[in-house]
């Protein structure tokens, strides 16, 4: 794995043991860490402990995306664990919604399509067979960049959120202004 270059952080520590006292922050903007956390709702628990009474955490997570930063990357959330998670960690729910609409979940699929899709007729299917299909996956692959790149426009003008999944949920949660700890 490939050492990421972050900008300076006040803190480096266990997500799950923040060297703070208690209810020290306004505010936590938590994005696209959660898959990444082996304890989630430790990490969770930890957070509404250094919020103040009414402080507000916006966090995001996917549900639909590829495995990255391997090897640590561990779960996928529905809307459902996002309540159950936040509930449990003593936080109100604000807001849970789509971060993009189906249409964004849709061309993040094309795009990687068509950087993914086997070239090689032996890595699409043994023998005749991958012979036969490589016309079509190579059509398959022309075309799904120019589509994807659409499908991203649409999303942009429309979040389209009626049906299919979410690429990402984000969460608006509240820490009550009376708590237990």
């Amino acid at each position: 794995m490939v050492d990421k270059v972050y900008g300076n952080s006040t803190y480096v520590c266990d997500l799950s043991r923040i060297p703070v006292e208690d209810g020290r922050f306004d505010a936590v903007i938590f994005n696209q860490v959660m898959e990444h956390l082996p304890e989630p709702n430790a990490v969770l628990r930890e957070l509404y402990r250094v919020l103040k009474p009414g402080g507000r955490m916006m966090a995001s997570a996917p549900l639909f995306y590829e495995e990255h930063e391997k090897p640590y990357d561990f779960y996928r959330y529905t809307q459902f664990a996002w309540r159950r998670m936040l509930g449990s960690a003593g936080f109100e729910i604000q807001s849970l919604k789509w971060l993009e609409g189906y249409h964004g979940t849709l061309a993040y699929q094309l795009q990687r399509a068509s950087e993914c899709l086997p070239r090689r007729p032996s890595q699409i299917a043994p023998g005749l067979k991958g012979w036969i299909a490589l016309p079509a996956v190579l059509l398959f692959r022309a075309i799904a960049w120019p589509f994807a790149n659409l499908f991203y426009r649409l999303d942009e003008l429309h979040r389209y959120q009626n049906r299919g999944y979410p690429k990402n949920y984000v969460a608006i949660a509240i820490k009550p202004q009376s708590h237990q700890t």
